[in-house]
């Protein structure tokens, strides 16, 4: 089982920028997608941003052209820049990956846009 370990969550003003990142426990896992999650209060879980194995990446309509996702293959491990961050940008994000036919999760970390 390979486990995910996030950094990076905090308070920040709107307009702002934070990074986070997300390691994967063991190097030799064959991760095929890493991707983040956030849930909002009172909301469902939505994909924000993924990225496969061969660089393609996806974005949510909400975050495009204000977040990036990027991973270091070597090292298991991606981040996601977020610049320009709105209020509704809050809510408690997760790491995310699919290796063989299994996923893993991150435990989550706070991210907080004051207005």
């Amino acid at each position: 089982q390979v486990q995910l370990v996030e950094s990076g969550g905090g308070l920040v003003q709107a307009g702002g920028s934070l990074r986070l990142s997300c390691r994967a426990s063991r190097t030799n896992a064959n991760i095929n997608v890493m991707a983040w999650y956030r849930q909002a209060s009172g909301k469902e879980r939505e994909l924000v941003a993924s990225i496969t194995s061969g660089g393609s990446t996806n974005y949510v309509d909400s975050v495009k052209g204000r977040f990036t996702i990027s991973r270091d293959g070597a090292k298991n491990t991606v981040d996601l820049q977020m610049n320009s961050l709105k209020p509704e940008d809050t809510g408690v994000y997760y790491c995310s990956i699919i290796y063989g036919i299994r996923r893993a999760w991150g435990q989550g970390t706070q991210v907080t846009v004051s207005s």
